[in-house]
């Protein structure tokens, strides 16, 4: 048991990778061996997110080395090579890890039956795992470099999974834009790496925040991380990518993207919380994020209720909701250096936002895998097609229902308390910003009502094929979401006190950090 904690940080990357490796041979017993080996390694992913979420709430930063303890491996010629490779988890990152891996189990139980027709099941299987140890390794990396291969891993699974009906010209398109845009942050953040460590002979996160300067390749390494990160985060007016590819990918593909997408969000507050902090301009650089959270806000959600491919409607929340997490963020960045508004505001704005993080993927995955079933059932997304669907298919009608309140902003439910939280910090800082985020939120509503109104009221509907629900696995995906949307709603203040706040002084506690990591080792 001693040994399984020692290895706590790097578990949940190594369990999914090692899976996706193995499932081709797996493959080889049969399909039903297969599914329970992809289902098992989802599971033992998140058990192992959860053990290392418990230790680091009970015992601090987990920083952990690959390569040994020698920080170099001396070569015959007498050359030192770097070889270690640190992963470094504290409160924020073992959240993000903890939400994602969360969606993953969900995503992982749906697909059993949501593509088991699929000739391409083994592929989707190992570029889904693969996915997961990408997504997971960006959030629990130390070190810069890493981060960038950790990136382009999710990403090139990414377009592979987007363009996984490739008999669709627009799923092929969708994966090309997505490739393209990928391709071109991916450089971004390689360029900004380089510029780092050329001037500091350093990768680690902990070390990079102790020698910032703030220098011209510094300020070069800020603007191309940031720019490249909320572009990979959906962020208008960077988002291109985002309709097409949400709305091309199989549901249960776009559900984990979304997840995929807040690691490059956590990305970027890594970026300007612990690497830079109070050495930039703060509030320069923290009114930027927010006129970026209030463009997402604003066009995703106008854009959103002109759709009538309900998938890419989806598409176009997920950009709009993204802007509550900027907005949160952005205030507590921009007040940072004022200890007396950071107190009064600041810090309850960034616990908004990381609240909505983890709160957005859970019912923005519960909607994306409701919007499967309905494409199962019917064989359409266009809402225009549909009606009648809340007669034969209760269950999936129940998830849409849960899954629309919360991202309305409608209590019990967990997207009302964390906009709740966004409402009250950001009036304090700007009223104006605050009435914003609460037109977006009517607004939504307003998109969802059609929705409902659309796909599940009217007559029973009529075909050659019967509307009947989906099969159980599905249901049970569906169903361990909508749970945990209506659990964090009805009982918020618990899910703030041991997972938001603590999560919140991490990002905010740079010289922590740096002092526990720099200090630390194993």
């Amino acid at each position: 048991m001693n040994g399984l904690f020692q290895h706590a940080p790097v578990l949940p990357v190594v369990i999914p990778l090692l899976a996706a490796f193995a499932t081709p041979l797996v493959a080889k017993l049969g399909k039903t061996v297969r599914r329970t080996w992809v289902t098992t390694a989802l599971v033992g992913t998140f058990a192992a997110v959860c053990l290392l979420l418990w230790r680091v709430l009970d015992s601090g930063i987990q920083v952990y080395v690959l390569g040994g303890k020698s920080s170099t491996l001396v070569l015959p010629s007498g050359m030192a090579f770097p070889v270690r490779i640190l992963f470094e988890v504290d409160a924020i990152s073992a959240f993000m890890a903890f939400s994602g891996s969360l969606v993953a189990v969900a995503v992982g139980l749906y697909s059993i039956h949501f593509l088991r027709e699929s000739s391409a099941l083994e592929k989707h299987d190992v570029l889904l795992l693969l996915l997961v140890a990408g997504m997971l390794g960006m959030e629990l990396t130390g070190d810069a470099f890493n981060f960038f291969v950790f990136l382009e891993v999710a990403s090139v699974a990414s377009f592979a999974l987007i363009a996984y009906q490739r008999k669709r010209p627009e799923s092929i398109e969708a994966a090309f834009k997505y490739m393209v845009i990928s391709t071109v942050g991916a450089l971004f953040v390689l360029l900004a790496v380089g510029f780092l460590y050329g001037r500091y002979d350093a990768l680690n996160f902990a070390a990079l925040a102790s020698w910032m300067e703030l220098t011209t390749a510094d300020k070069l390494a800020l603007v191309l991380l940031v720019a490249s990160l909320a572009m990979k985060s959906g962020a208008v007016p960077m988002h291109m990518w985002v309709p097409d590819a949400y709305g091309e990918a199989p549901a249960s593909v776009t559900a984990l993207l979304v997840s995929v997408s807040q690691a490059s969000l956590y990305g970027l507050f890594r970026v300007v919380f612990t690497l830079y902090g109070l050495e930039m301009n703060v509030l320069v650089v923290g009114w930027i994020i927010i006129a970026l959270g209030l463009l997402s806000m604003f066009v995703g959600v106008t854009m959103a209720l002109r759709q009538h491919d309900i998938k890419r409607l989806m598409a176009y929340h997920a950009v709009s909701q993204s802007g509550y997490m900027f907005l949160g963020l952005g205030v507590g960045l921009a007040v940072l250096g004022d200890p007396v508004a950071f107190g009064a505001y600041g810090m309850k704005a960034m616990e908004g936002g990381i609240f909505h993080i983890i709160n957005h993927a859970m019912y923005k995955g519960l909607l994306f895998l409701t919007a499967g079933a309905i494409f199962l059932r019917t064989g359409t997304e266009d809402l225009n097609e549909m009606g009648g669907l809340g007669h034969k298919m209760t269950f999936t009608t129940v998830c849409f229902i849960i899954g629309a309140a919360a991202i309305s902003g409608l209590p019990p439910f967990n997207g009302f308390a964390s906009k709740l939280l966004i409402y009250e910090s950001v009036y304090l800082f700007n009223p104006i910003l605050a009435i914003i985020a609460m037109v977006v939120s009517i607004l939504t509503l307003a998109s969802f009502v059609k929705v409902f109104q659309s796909a599940f009221l009217g007559p029973k509907p009529e075909g050659p094929q019967p509307i009947r629900e989906v099969p159980v696995f599905m249901q049970v995906g569906m169903g361990v979401l909508a749970v945990v949307v209506v659990l964090f709603g009805l009982f918020p203040g618990a899910v703030l006190d041991y997972l938001v706040h603590p999560a919140a002084q991490a990002l905010v506690n740079r010289a922590g950090y740096i002092v526990q990591v720099i200090g630390g080792g194993m």
